[in-house]
């Protein structure tokens, strides 16, 4: 126990250490092929040094493309009136749940546009309670959900639910409210991922990449604001611009290839900066490079978020254009995925929650200073 309290320790203390701004500058602007190379190299190393190779699997169900916010690069946002809009049904869901568990999934993700309204909240709860006892516990369950009240938050969470993903989608204000009307703010995002952290939950956050007026020195201090709010897990993507959004201008001139090699860029510089944290590597890559996920993967992410949701819906949840796997069945993809991930030489954590070890880190830490 003491030699395992010594080693905690030292990683503590290494991971206490603020990232260096200029460092991760550094890290973000390398170009040529070789350069990036090594700094994908790295980046493993860290993995597999804090994480190991083991790739954690969440079942992703887009519940419903109804949005109460207007977002200007979404695909989903409520101002796009071109977009049929549906919501799964609770047996429809729990269906789609059951299935993950039959996969060996270990967790589910729900994911929808922002509600508020209690009628969903109700139902999202009910959802929760009813995953829960199909699996008898088993399966772990990732809400996607937006800002709620406190009460909301802590009412999934005692339901069952215990990690939570809420992109801040960039830690620069005026570039925030440049993409969002003004009624949804800076703060309010920012004070509900604290209040997400009270509840008890995982906390999850994310960034777009490759946003419209966002430099370098940007993403450095993404970087600098996971650090600082002690997050526990990361979805982040490249930015890639929607027709029918107000921002569809930037379509024609949109390069994939630059996007994939910024996103890759940024999980790499994230994981040597952040460590034991997990990391998801998106769809948003895969829409950009037939194997993104897999370059993802050795760039440092740990984590995978197979759509498990009826194709018959999937096309009505598309935020950004070109998004993959719209006809692809989850049984379909888990056999490709797994010849992919063994290729790699990495293993899936089938039947595990694949928790984010920076959480239980966290958790001991806190432990070992309340008993001093």
């Amino acid at each position: 126990m003491l030699i395992q309290a010594y080693h905690l320790s030292i990683l503590l203390e290494e991971y206490s250490m603020r990232p260096d701004k200029n460092k991760l500058i550094e890290l973000l602007s390398t170009e040529g092929e070789e350069n990036l190379q090594t700094l994908y190299n790295q980046a493993y190393k860290v993995k597999k040094k804090y994480v190991g190779t083991t790739v954690y699997l969440r079942g992703l169900i887009e519940l419903s493309n109804i949005c109460s916010k207007n977002c200007y690069y979404c695909g989903i946002r409520s101002g796009n009136k071109e977009l049929k809009r549906y919501q799964i049904s609770y047996e429809e869901a729990i269906a789609e749940a059951k299935l993950c568990q039959q996969m060996h999934y270990g967790s589910i993700v729900i994911q929808a546009g922002e509600r508020n309204d209690k009628p969903w909240i109700d139902f999202i709860t009910k959802l929760i309670i009813g995953i829960k006892e199909l699996s008898e516990g088993k399966l772990g369950i990732t809400l996607s959900l937006g800002e709620q009240k406190l009460e909301v938050y802590q009412q999934w969470f005692e339901a069952g639910a215990h990690r939570y993903l809420l992109r801040i989608e960039t830690s620069n204000e005026e570039l925030y409210k440049s993409l969002h009307p003004a009624a949804q703010s800076f703060e309010k995002r920012l004070k509900c991922l604290h209040l997400i952290k009270e509840c008890g939950y995982q906390v999850g956050t994310g960034v777009m990449i490759g946003l419209p007026g966002q430099t370098i020195e940007d993403l450095a201090n993404d970087i600098l604001f996971f650090y600082d709010e002690d997050i526990d897990m990361l979805g982040m993507g490249p930015y890639i611009p929607h027709h029918n959004t107000p921002l569809k201008h930037l379509v024609d001139s949109f390069n994939p290839a630059e996007a994939l090699k910024m996103g890759l860029k940024m999980i790499a510089a994230c994981r040597i900066a952040l460590k034991d944290i997990n990391i998801a590597s998106t769809t948003a890559l895969q829409a950009l490079h037939p194997e993104g996920r897999e370059l993802g993967l050795k760039a440092g992410a740990n984590v995978l978020m197979p759509n498990i949701t009826d194709t018959k819906y999937r096309k009505g949840y598309q935020l950004y254009e070109g998004k993959p796997g719209l006809n692809e069945t989850a049984i379909q993809y888990q056999k490709e995925l797994e010849q992919r991930i063994s290729a790699l030489g990495e293993t899936i954590g089938y039947d595990e929650w694949g928790d984010s070890k920076h959480f239980y880190s966290r958790e001991v830490q806190r432990t070992m200073k309340n008993e001093k």
